[in-house]
């Protein structure tokens, strides 16, 4: 493992002013998104909507650091048979790949999942990064529902499991994304979301140091303390930046390159007003960016439609969704500039 590497691309990841897109939606997940705009998600449909994307030069160029794809995506070609990872490389972008393989029931917690994938995932890992990916990303997926939901041993195996992929990669020469998840679905308020990704967040670096892997040479991908999407009391955007930064420099190390924000759930302009005021607040030791999916694609897939007439509206959408998350990263959003390209 060469740790100076890994080093230098992870900074790349969270270079100042610029985000991770994530294009990595699963096959089930990019068929829920099609059937809202009422597009057939067929292979061809799914190549040219990545393609319009990595073909926006302004957004690419400009604002975005690094891209997620889906093991579909990354051996895919675009229609003048340009590998599809080759245009995210010419836009000076840092190819990615999500490596794990969905969730599963964990045994003895009713209602709990735990991330699979590491079966073979060494030899997978040698593959992508022959193809050019640089980093990858494992999400674990932690709910709170009631008292008992998360449980001690959800928390554990989940964190585990990110810690062995970590470890994986960076033995691959590959930067892993350590994603940790604690959903926004239910009716907890954001005082209980701070203290279950506390003890989520702490556990996760705790087995990363167990299984010796090197901070300096991975991306955190956390999500934000906000309240459940339920909760009859919504925290203000003063709230969350103030308790999730909090929370961050609680738990996360100064050694870790950057933290890069999953959007959850959360509306394209509150994941954006989230992570500029996170940025307003100042002295951190790390960079706060964004490594969002839907809250980068809603408004460029409902421009697209499936039309080819429309890729320039997609690109237009994609671009400007790319920019304001990229002065957020900055602190430099303000609700104005939205209303400004509406």
């Amino acid at each position: 493992m060469n740790l100076s590497e890994l080093n230098k691309v992870a900074l790349a990841m969270v270079t100042p002013g610029k985000g991770i897109l994530a294009a990595d939606e699963s096959s089930g997940t990019i068929k829920k998104r099609f059937d809202a705009i009422k597009v057939e998600s067929t292979e061809e449909n799914r190549r040219d909507y990545r393609e319009m994307l990595f073909r926006s030069t302004e957004a690419m160029s400009k604002y975005i650091s690094g891209v997620i794809l889906y093991d579909e995506t990354i051996w895919q070609n675009a229609k003048d048979g340009t590998p599809l990872i080759k245009l995210i490389e010419q836009a000076g972008a840092v190819p990615g790949i999500k490596v794990d393989e969905g969730t599963q029931g964990l045994p003895a917690c009713p209602g709990e999942l735990v991330t699979v994938g590491l079966d073979k995932l060494a030899e997978r890992l040698k593959k992508y990064y022959e193809r050019g990916a640089r980093f990858a990303k494992w999400r674990a997926v932690i709910d709170i529902a009631g008292r008992d939901i998360p449980s001690a041993t959800a928390i554990h195996v989940n964190a585990h499991a990110l810690a062995r992929y970590a470890a994986l990669c960076q033995a691959a020469q590959i930067v892993p994304i350590v994603e940790p998840e604690v959903l926004m679905d239910g009716d907890h308020d954001i005082d209980r979301c701070y203290d279950v990704t506390q003890h989520v967040l702490n556990t996760t670096f705790r087995e990363l140091r167990v299984q010796r892997v090197e901070l300096e040479g991975m991306v955190l991908k956390p999500n934000m303390a906000v309240s459940g999407k339920k909760c009859p009391k919504q925290a203000s955007v003063e709230e969350v930046a103030e308790k999730t930064v909090r929370l961050l420099k609680e738990c996360v190390p100064a050694a870790v390159p950057g933290i890069a924000f999953l959007s959850g759930g959360q509306s394209d302009e509150e994941a954006t007003a989230h992570l500029n005021a996170m940025n307003r607040l100042g002295h951190l030791p790390w960079p706060l960016t964004f490594s969002y999916g839907r809250a980068l694609q809603a408004a460029p897939q409902k421009a697209w439609s499936g039309r080819p007439e429309n890729v320039p509206a997609g690109q237009r959408a994609f671009t400007h969704r790319a920019h304001m998350n990229a002065l957020a990263s900055k602190g430099e959003w303000a609700t104005s500039l939205e209303k400004k390209a509406a």
